[in-house]
């Protein structure tokens, strides 16, 4: 029998045997309690968040978690203490987060996002923050990557 793949999505720390993981891993014949409890431990970090995890189940009944990173995003919610962001992010801000937030978020995802450099990663997560109605460092993002960008080219105004 080939491995068999579940992905789910838990809030991080809190996934439960309930009846998504229940009813999915149940015929596999694994122990559910045992999956939930490492699925815990590995998602702790990202209280609050939702997580998407994969569990392998081989042929003898062991089993491999991998867990994924919540999107960036969700990160920035997290920091700012908000459910979602603005419907009008031109206009309307949810929070604020500071450069040391960002250059944690842009560690956090640096497998994910598609800057070669930690400079060129935090302006992705800054560049989230646009879409978002998240300030950065109590300014607007867009002015803050423009002048991250002025300085990046030896153009600093």
């Amino acid at each position: 029998m080939a491995d068999q793949v579940v992905s789910v999505l838990v809030e991080g720390g809190k996934a439960a045997p309930g009846a998504t993981l229940g009813s999915a891993l149940g015929p596999l014949g694994i122990n559910v309690g045992k999956v939930v409890a490492e699925i815990n431990e590995k998602t702790k970090m990202y209280n609050g968040m939702k997580v998407p995890c994969a569990i392998r189940v081989r042929s003898d009944k062991s089993f491999t978690i991998e867990v994924g990173r919540p999107g960036t995003a969700a990160l920035l919610l997290a920091e700012v203490k908000k459910e979602k962001g603005s419907g009008k992010a031109k206009t309307e801000n949810v929070g604020n987060v500071s450069m040391q937030q960002v250059r944690k978020i842009a560690e956090m995802k640096k497998e994910d996002l598609f800057g070669s450099s930690e400079e060129e990663r935090m302006n992705q997560v800054i560049g989230t923050c646009v879409s978002m109605g998240v300030t950065v460092d109590d300014r607007d993002p867009r002015e803050v990557l423009k002048e991250r960008k002025g300085k990046a080219s030896g153009n600093a105004t």
